[in-house]
């Protein structure tokens, strides 16, 4: 029987696919669109979606669960800040997996896994602040 296998265990460890979705949903929170492995992306969209709807409750007991499964400060301030009054009208499905073919060396299916109504200008902006500053610090 099949009872009971309720997630993908990705060939890893509780810890370490714990600490790989706390990971991928903070890359997704900062960047909002993000390049994984399908399986990957299909289990990452269970953990987004539900910190979302603890955003939306916005209250001090679901900002502490957030920060406990997010683990940076900032991604969770930028989801209780930005994203839960961008979704607050909506009643689920905060992102979409889209694929994206197989990856050359192994042939592992692909995907892009990213939020509905997503910030176009997020997508890399720490990077580009990063090399701004460092640009103004050698100059």
């Amino acid at each position: 029987m099949n009872h009971g296998n309720g997630y993908r265990r990705l060939n890893r460890t509780h810890e370490h696919r714990k600490a790989l979705f706390a990971n991928m949903a903070g890359s997704l929170i900062e960047h909002e669109q993000i390049k994984t492995t399908l399986p990957k992306a299909k289990e990452l969209k269970r953990v987004i979606d539900k910190l979302i709807t603890l955003g939306k409750r916005g209250d001090l007991n679901s900002r502490r669960g957030a920060a406990a499964q997010l683990k940076q400060d900032q991604h969770v301030s930028k989801l209780f800040d930005v994203l839960a009054p961008r979704y607050k009208d909506r009643q689920g499905g905060y992102c979409r997996v889209l694929k994206a073919g197989f990856r050359y060396g192994d042939m592992a299916p692909m995907a892009i896994i990213e939020l509905v109504d997503r910030d176009r200008d997020a997508k890399g902006a720490a990077d580009r602040a990063r090399l701004a500053a460092a640009e103004a610090a050698e100059d």
